[in-house]
């Protein structure tokens, strides 16, 4: 029995079946924002996802039925878990907050979609150098927030008066959102040569720091796709080798059969 719900909870169908549940559910969540919908269809909505939570239970706890500790061996597995747990949260009271995360439900499409778990891995697998490009990044803004305080903070006190206001300022800058005519310009009308001091700043962060981030998650794509190639090769190598030694085991066997049917040919 055991082994026949593992076939089930495996197959391509069922896990079909989960992924329309999920995106059945990101719709009814989402119109759920929707007042007009909300006010025609409240009710509906409520019983949709009251049932999909059913299923999503069922289906945990199947899983858990089968596969038991080595359930918790699989970073997707407690990832779903924690998603399907937190749902049963109460959410009444001081809690009503937590209703909002019932979209983290939606969050289970990646556990189920292949390409997805490919991207979520090649970004866990990124962080190691993104921490490190992340500490490069903090050093460059303190460095930088420290000089624009110096600098500027006498007369653009609102933009640069203290650290964290000049790295929020900074931060705007750095995402090119208004940093010319609205910050950059009228620091030039009392500092004429600031431009000295934004554009490295740019050039810095903008288009040499962030573009790391993305050399670095777009090298451990690569390195995630080359190593489930491997696998796929080792895995077809591994099927070659077993068909044959099936055929050769085969072989033998007409060989024998044959040697057989001669044997008796000659003593007829």
């Amino acid at each position: 029995m055991f082994e026949r719900l593992k076939a089930i909870l495996a197959s391509r169908p069922f896990e079909n079946a989960i992924t329309a549940i999920i995106i059945l559910n990101a719709i009814t969540l989402g119109l759920e924002t929707w007042p007009a919908a909300q006010e025609q269809f409240g009710t509906l909505f409520h019983f949709v996802d009251g049932a999909i939570l059913v299923i999503f239970i069922i289906e945990i706890s199947l899983r858990l039925m089968i596969h038991r500790a080595r359930f918790f061996s699989d970073p997707w597995s407690i990832f779903d878990f924690v998603v399907v747990a937190i749902a049963l949260l109460p959410s009444g009271g001081a809690l009503s907050v937590l209703r909002a995360l019932r979209v983290l439900r939606v969050l289970r499409l990646i556990s189920f979609v292949p390409s997805l778990k490919r991207v979520v891995g090649a970004l866990l697998e990124a962080l190691p150098g993104l921490g490190s490009i992340s500490l490069l990044l903090g050093l460059l803004y303190y460095v930088f927030a420290v000089m624009a305080t110096k600098l500027y903070g006498n007369e653009f006190p609102e933009w640069f008066g203290s650290l964290g206001e000049s790295a929020y300022t900074l931060f705007q800058v750095m995402t090119l959102e208004s940093w010319s005519m609205g910050i950059v310009r009228p620091v030039m009308e009392a500092h004429p040569y600031a431009w000295i001091f934004f554009v490295p700043f740019i050039f810095t962060t903008s288009f040499t720091v962030l573009n790391l981030f993305i050399g670095i998650i777009v090298s451990a794509m690569q390195s995630e796709h080359e190593a489930e190639a491997v696998a796929d090769r080792v895995a077809l190598h591994e099927e070659t080798e077993s068909v044959a030694t099936e055929v050769k085991a085969l072989r033998l066997e007409i060989a024998e059969l044959k040697a057989l049917i001669r044997a008796q040919g000659g003593q007829t």
